[in-house]
């Protein structure tokens, strides 16, 4: 298993270091490391390389939606300038422009709803698609072949969704209502996997890094835990059993605090895990092309081969570590009390 990982990581390391080459090779001087931040952030369009003053991208749709002059639809490419691919006001399209941080205003500051497809959104639809795929593949197995053993992409997912289901599902929400939560605990863990794991291939969109990405799933399981919450929940937390009065002015406001800084810790620590691995490999590389030196450039390939080998290892513990929690929280919700 190790010597799979070492050699995953040594390529993804190859095409991290040649994808940032070509990247940053024709860039301006004094801002070598301006791909870092470029490749962290969203984006309307999808940039993959540049060779000299060729620039390769994929222009994504910006679709806008106004109340007087309904949806439209244009090219990223519309709001950008031909030969060097920057947005800015200048390069206006229809009375709309995105400027320098790649945010869609218009002219003249009228309100409209940006429905735009970003690259994340793309990136959202890639995973979503390899997720189905996968999962789909194993189903139909199983469904033509009952009772045999598993194949394909049955052999791959099988032992995933029994880890799931009997380490973090069984265990934190009890066998009542176990079987209730687990194909939800199963749909997190698959996206946030292979998000995490698409987003280490260069060029990828930084999905699981995106903060709307985490705090929207970090609601979902918000809403999956409360709403299922059973009257013991909700007991403790508007009037814990067996607390004086006085201390419950206490308590009860610290509860209430607690229902939403649970989501947030889910929200947060996906966000700051995938963010910072995706930084800390593009600042090695970084290094250089800043220092350009072959001395640094060993040693930042060494650094940058350990560091895919440790992301490798995070985009399966952090889709863990956000499953269990979740599976933790829900449990707490929905457990059975036995009070005397």
């Amino acid at each position: 298993m190790v010597r799979k990982f070492l050699y995953l990581s040594v390529l993804l390391s190859v095409f991290w270091i040649g994808f940032s080459n070509v990247a940053v090779a024709a860039g301006d001087e004094e801002d070598k490391t301006g791909f870092i931040m470029h490749h962290v952030k969203d984006s309307h369009e999808w940039h993959f390389a540049t060779f000299g003053h060729t620039h390769i991208t994929l222009p994504l749709p910006v679709i806008i939606y106004s109340s007087d002059r309904g949806l439209e639809i244009y090219s990223s490419s519309n709001f950008q300038n031909p030969e060097t691919h920057l947005f800015g006001k200048e390069y206006g399209h229809n009375g709309y422009y995105i400027d320098e941080h790649d945010h869609l205003k218009a002219v003249d500051d009228r309100s409209f709803l940006d429905l735009s497809i970003t690259k994340n959104v793309a990136m959202l639809f890639i995973v979503l698609a390899v997720v189905l795929w996968i999962l789909l593949a194993a189903a139909s197995h199983y469904k033509k072949n009952p009772g045999t053993a598993p194949k394909g992409a049955a052999s791959f997912i099988e032992p995933i969704v029994v880890f799931v289901r009997d380490e973090i599902a069984l265990p934190n929400i009890g066998h009542h209502k176990y079987k209730n939560f687990t194909p939800y605990l199963l749909t997190i863990f698959f996206f946030i996997w292979f998000g995490n794991l698409l987003g280490l291939f260069p060029g990828a969109a930084n999905l699981t890094g995106n903060i709307a990405v985490t705090a929207t799933l970090a609601i979902f399981t918000f809403f999956v835990t409360n709403l299922n919450g059973n009257k013991d929940y909700w007991k403790h937390v508007v009037a814990t059993p067996g607390v004086p009065l006085p201390l419950l002015l206490i308590i009860v406001p610290v509860e209430i605090i607690g229902l939403f800084t649970k989501p947030f810790a889910l929200m947060v620590r996906l966000f700051v895990a995938i963010t910072a691995g995706h930084i800390v490999i593009l600042s090695f590389i970084g290094l250089i092309f800043v220092f350009e030196s072959y001395a640094v450039g060993f040693a930042s390939t060494i650094m940058v081969v350990f560091i895919n080998m440790i992301e490798l290892l995070v985009a399966t513990i952090q889709a863990y570590v956000f499953t269990l929690f979740s599976a933790m929280y829900i449990g707490q919700a929905v457990a059975q009390h036995d009070h005397h």
